[in-house]
């Protein structure tokens, strides 16, 4: 498994129903693309949820590196470029996952308006992420086992991940929950506009080595 998020930093005045409205024509072209455990198409809206900016950044589980690779090359990111500049694209190695009760007959779409997630809808409405770099003393194995048993078992969780950048040494923690993200949970918060998950069925629960 392989984790991987750009952030699309958008001018404060700028008008979000434009990352609505193209998730909202465009979200349904990744539901079955080869190789994708899961994209989240996630916006953080200025002086929403203690963000600071205005912001469109999809995060992906990616099931096999071709699945990867072939996005990367491929019309969608070189459309996206097109259309705001090329992002840096952050890379963590997977080390575990937890599918939540709230992702139990999910069918993939997580929105309930046109492009919006919302209470009730099928998929999850929320995320939170969370990166810590680890100090140059500390054991990155046992952070990372530290890491997987403290995932999260709420009965709004829909996935969660552990992933690591070890050019950085950064440890990632990144949850989906249908409704409101629970407030003990640190970390940057975001909406969820729509959710693909192809394979996700296919990533395998707890340990990834």
């Amino acid at each position: 498994m392989h984790a991987m998020q750009y952030e699309i930093t958008l001018p404060a005045d700028y008008d979000m129903g434009i990352i609505r409205k193209r998730v909202a024509d465009k979200g349904h072209l990744l539901d079955t693309y080869p190789g994708l455990g899961l994209k989240a198409y996630l916006i953080r809206e200025r002086g929403l949820d203690g963000s600071p900016v205005n912001q469109y950044a999809p995060f992906y589980l990616w099931r096999t590196p071709q699945g990867m690779n072939s996005f990367l090359w491929g019309p969608g990111f070189r459309g996206l470029s097109a259309d705001f500049g090329r992002p840096a694209v952050r890379h963590w190695l997977g080390a575990g996952l937890a599918l939540g009760e709230a992702g139990g007959g999910d069918t993939g779409r997580g929105d309930t308006g046109p492009g919006e997630a919302g209470p009730g809808a099928e998929g999850p409405t929320t995320a939170t992420r969370e990166t810590v770099r680890l100090p140059e003393a500390a054991d990155p194995a046992e952070a990372v086992e530290q890491a997987l048993a403290g995932l999260p078992a709420h009965p709004a969780l829909h996935t969660a991940a552990v992933a690591v950048d070890p050019s950085r040494w950064e440890l990632l923690r990144f949850a989906l929950w249908r409704g409101p993200a629970p407030e003990d949970v640190p970390g940057a918060r975001y909406r969820v506009l729509h959710l693909s998950r192809p394979e996700l069925d296919r990533l395998p629960a707890g340990r990834h080595w």
